[in-house]
């Protein structure tokens, strides 16, 4: 019998129609992955996923959000006919309903977060015998790769019907599982240091965070793998491309991330409002994008109304949430961008987009940040949540053209060539591989 190439068979969770970094490097991964000969499959939970590229995810929705919370609230409801239920699964549907609903109390999260790691022993018993007579029966893969922790609860269930190695990317599940009340929290953590043992591997974008999760959820430091991050550079100029077209415009400070406590807008604005004061930074202007939720729309409108009592209403501009190609010019027409965020960033894949269009970065010196300056040599770092010293660091790039043009080509050549999504995408197969009974992943490239 011929050899054939191995099967993945990719979770990943949807955000409830938010941009969400997350969904964004899986499906960047999935179609690199796919551009590479690999038989991969993107398989969305809770809901479909929304991504500024070609969405390759299937159009099926497993753990959908609408039975998950209705098998969590409702007795008995679990125990409906299994077409049902399926009804409820219809991307379309669970678009529409997710659109439309109110904000989760923390509690009634939490608790639904602990029913889901536990399984088949949670109330979504039956949407985890779903998703693992799915995969064995109908898409037959070779490992298993969860996206984050939270969804993989029901992998002792599909470890004893599958036999396959399961993998789990860490992304950010610390900070979900912080947000969570007590006892939640408590009994969330304690159901995932159970799952650990049934997990071959666990993947992280930084060393940082590999270190981090291994204390956090006591995963032993050998079940780790580091793979580099990755962004798809189409559509961004190279740096020997470039030219210099911000010469002689206002010198501009970009943000490009939800717009949230946690991502730090409000120590950027801050900043932006002490160098508004300074003689020679009183021109600045500040860009912000990103996309905003019912539940931050608060907090944002708060950080607007600063900027406006300050007498800078002119000299910011909020882009709402943007495309692709809106991202793609939006970066181009910065000077710098900031990202301050108030916690240990896992990923940073606003770092290298705003790398691949030549633009340098300043950040808090915290989570995957000092690694990802240290390889790519594209910006500064500053103390956390300090707007005075963001504020001059900003300065001294603004001031410093010919540095600030430096840090920006040397990051956009090492992001190009070092950080694309074909290396991201090799580089994980070189991981898989290792737990593939079946051989090697093939590849197109001959890899």
């Amino acid at each position: 019998m011929a050899d054939r190439t191995p099967k993945i068979a990719y979770l990943t969770a949807g955000a409830a129609g938010m941009y969400c970094g997350s969904c964004m490097h899986d499906n960047t991964l999935a179609s690199a992955l796919t551009r590479l000969g690999v038989d991969v499959q993107l398989i969305p939970t809770y809901t479909p996923i929304r991504t500024d590229e070609e969405d390759v995810s299937i159009d099926q929705i497993f753990f959908g959000g609408i039975n998950v919370f209705l098998e969590q609230k409702v007795p008995g409801f679990r125990f409906l006919p299994s077409f049902v239920r399926s009804l409820l699964d219809r991307p379309s549907l669970i678009r529409w309903a997710t659109k439309r609903a109110s904000s989760t109390s923390p509690d009634s999260l939490g608790a639904l977060t602990v029913s889901m790691l536990r399984g088949d022993q949670g109330y979504q018993a039956a949407e985890v015998t779903k998703i693992c007579d799915w995969l064995s029966k109908t898409a037959h893969p070779d490992l298993v790769n969860f996206s984050n922790v939270m969804i993989a609860g029901c992998v002792p269930h599909l470890k004893r019907e599958l036999n396959v190695p399961v993998v789990v990317t860490l992304q950010g599940d610390d900070v979900f599982l912080e947000s969570l009340p007590e006892p939640y929290k408590s009994r969330a953590l304690a159901e995932i240091r159970n799952l650990v043992q049934h997990i071959d591997a666990f993947l992280a974008h930084s060393q940082y965070y590999a270190n981090f999760m291994s204390k956090y959820l006591g995963i032993p430091p050998e079940k780790f793998r580091v793979v580099p991050l990755g962004i798809e550079t189409t559509g961004f100029r190279p740096a020997d491309e470039s030219p210099d077209e911000r010469k002689d415009k206002p010198k501009t400070i970009g943000y490009l991330a939800r717009l949230a406590p946690e991502k730090g807008l409000h120590v950027l604005v801050d900043a932006f409002i002490e160098l508004s004061k300074r003689d020679a930074t009183q021109d600045v202007r500040l860009e912000i994008a990103g996309w905003l939720g019912e539940n931050n729309r608060q907090y944002a409108e708060a950080e607007f109304a600063k900027l406006h009592e300050a007498g800078l209403r002119d000299r910011f501009h909020y882009a709402g949430s943007i495309s692709r190609d809106e991202k793609v010019a939006f970066l181009h027409r910065l000077d710098v961008l900031s990202v301050p965020t108030t916690y240990c960033e896992p990923k940073g894949l606003f770092v290298l987009e705003a790398l691949a269009a030549c633009v340098p970065v300043v950040l808090p010196s915290h989570g995957a940040f000092p690694e990802l300056i240290k390889a790519t040599g594209g910006g500064r770092l500053v103390e956390p949540n300090n707007p005075i010293a963001l504020a001059d660091e900003l300065e001294r790039t603004l001031l410093d053209p010919s540095a600030c043009r430096r840090l920006g080509h040397e990051g956009a050549k090492v992001v190009h060539e070092r950080y694309n999504a074909q290396v991201m995408a090799r580089a994980t197969l070189d991981v898989l591989s290792e737990f593939v009974p079946a051989g090697n992943f093939a590849s197109e490239d001959g890899r």
